[in-house]
């Protein structure tokens, strides 16, 4: 939800350190994703494709920042980075199991 009633609701009062700038990325990270729900469930609610086109646009927009945002955060936290990767390998190796053919 946006803040609109004032500008300074963002500004940080001072440099935040590493471990807080990492914390922050995280937050707007999932302000990302709030956005892509929020505008998927506006184009969802109406029969306007023109409206759903625009919509849907503007939530692909937001997917790339999620990308841009997560890959900084991979930068400055190598270890988020390892414990992504780790999570992302245990869903290809349960899915590569559960393909396996019953005579091997």
């Amino acid at each position: 939800m946006a803040l609109l009633g004032n500008p300074f609701v963002a500004n940080v009062p001072r440099k935040m350190n590493a471990e807080e700038l990492v914390q922050a990325l995280r937050v707007d990270i999932a302000g990302e994703l709030e956005a892509i729900i929020g505008y998927e469930a506006h184009a969802m609610a109406t029969d306007d494709e023109r409206a759903k086109k625009v919509l849907y646009h503007i939530a692909d927009e937001e997917r790339r920042h999620v990308g841009e945002l997560q890959e900084l955060l991979y930068i400055l936290s190598p270890k988020e980075a390892e414990n992504t990767e780790k999570g992302r390998q245990k869903i290809q190796d349960q899915q590569a199991s559960n393909f396996q053919s019953p005579l091997e």
